[in-house]
């Protein structure tokens, strides 16, 4: 068993656990072990049934593509350690079994996916708790033990008595960064020791799209297989718009060039399990409502799971976060290298705004485009919120290609 090929400029990766120890029998596509990259945390499977042998690397180990990571004895030897042992009573005549309730099988293991199971070792909470899983055959997903672990706690618990804590006991706990969450910083620091990174701010008055979508929700979640439709198609098709327009917004700088995109790669921010990860949709300048909608959706249920692909999280050209699903009014987005430019969608709140001069509480959001001044100019940047202001409180232009 060696290292997988990891995605676009990975090379190395860490152990993160093995799933089965020394000895242990395993199937075929079994997974065996994670990875933790740079980037994301995959799954190693077995390339073939049989049991276990030697472990080469423990974990937490570093590791190269190509590696060896251990091997695995097929062939009769492994087959017949694959077998469970028989029963030393299983005869001709076995004995009578013991009076009084049978006892079931204890849930098996595989159950629940490597990633639900080492966050729920975590919680402490056990596979019943959770209840069953919306994976493949019922097995437990980490999207799940995150939704359980998001409930509230039953009326029981809270009203029991909190346990004295003794004033010795340590209450710090220190934990190792991990890879995925050293290279988020690193990347984050050198974005702004590297890009003149400014943001310039507007405001978005949504009334148009929160009515045409009212309208049109229930026919076009009928009309594609139940993609549901959301805000985020409106700004990446506003987005692309301003791109196509403002090409510069959509460059980058190497070295002494600056390269420009005839395409429109999108970076979708998302919440990861281990941190923030920006899958990219390819092409998105080429995409409908309906397309952009169903892959932010499958993102998020992954990104949730750790199920991303490594070639989905890189190649990006432009990026869109959108801070206001957790609440946020108002932020400065940081760029994601090396891009040259990042949208920031905030909360949508009902505020007194000025109309033909009366007063009327609209439903606003504030925008923030953060944008290296290297390669963008203050008035592209400026024109180009503007553009993406005006075809969200005016969706028509979206479809006339105004």
């Amino acid at each position: 068993m060696v290292v997988p090929t990891l995605g676009e400029s990975v090379t190395t990766a860490t152990v993160s656990r093995w799933l089965k120890k020394e000895g242990d029998a395993v199937a075929a596509d079994e997974a065996l072990l994670e990875l933790e990259t740079d980037k994301v945390s995959v799954e190693v499977n077995a390339p073939a049934a049989g049991t276990l042998g030697k472990i080469l690397v423990q974990d937490g180990g570093e590791v190269d593509v190509g590696a060896v990571l251990g091997a695995i004895t097929t062939g009769a030897g492994g087959a017949a350690a694959a077998k469970p042992a028989a029963k030393p009573d299983a005869g001709i005549n076995p004995p009578p079994p013991a009076s009084g309730p049978v006892a079931r099988p204890a849930t098996p293991a595989a159950a629940a996916f490597p990633s639900a199971a080492k966050r729920m070792a975590e919680a402490g909470v056990a596979a019943s708790d959770v209840g069953a899983g919306s994976g493949k055959d019922g097995r437990i997903t980490k999207g799940d033990v995150l939704d359980f672990l998001a409930k509230p706690a039953p009326a029981k618990a809270a009203a029991a008595a909190p346990k004295s804590t003794r004033v010795d006991e340590p209450r710090d706990e220190r934990v190792k960064m991990t890879r995925l969450r050293k290279t988020i910083a690193n990347r984050l620091k050198e974005a702004q020791n590297t890009a003149a990174m400014l943001t310039t701010f507007n405001e978005v008055d949504m009334s148009a799209a929160m009515a045409l979508r009212a309208s049109y929700k229930d026919a076009f979640e009928k009309k594609n297989n139940g993609v549901r439709l959301g805000f985020m198609s409106f700004f990446v098709r506003a987005c692309v718009a301003g791109l196509k327009e403002f090409p510069a917004v959509n460059a980058e700088i190497d070295g002494d060039d600056i390269v420009y995109k005839n395409y429109v790669h999108m970076g979708i921010a998302v919440g990861g399990a281990n941190g923030l990860v920006v899958p990219v949709l390819r092409d998105a300048d080429q995409m409908g409502f309906a397309e952009i909608e169903g892959a932010i959706s499958s993102f998020g249920k992954r990104a949730r799971d750790g199920q991303l692909k490594l070639d989905e999280l890189s190649g990006g050209s432009f990026s869109i976060t959108n801070g206001g699903v957790y609440g946020s009014l108002m932020s400065t987005p940081i760029l994601n290298p090396p891009q040259s430019a990042i949208l920031g969608m905030h909360k949508i709140q009902d505020r007194p705004v000025a109309i033909a001069g009366k007063v009327e509480i609209r439903p606003m959001m504030y925008l923030a485009l953060s944008y290296d001044h290297r390669i963008v100019d203050g008035k592209e940047a400026v024109s180009f919120l503007v553009r993406v202001k005006e075809n969200i409180e005016d969706p028509r232009r979206l479809l006339l290609g105004l």
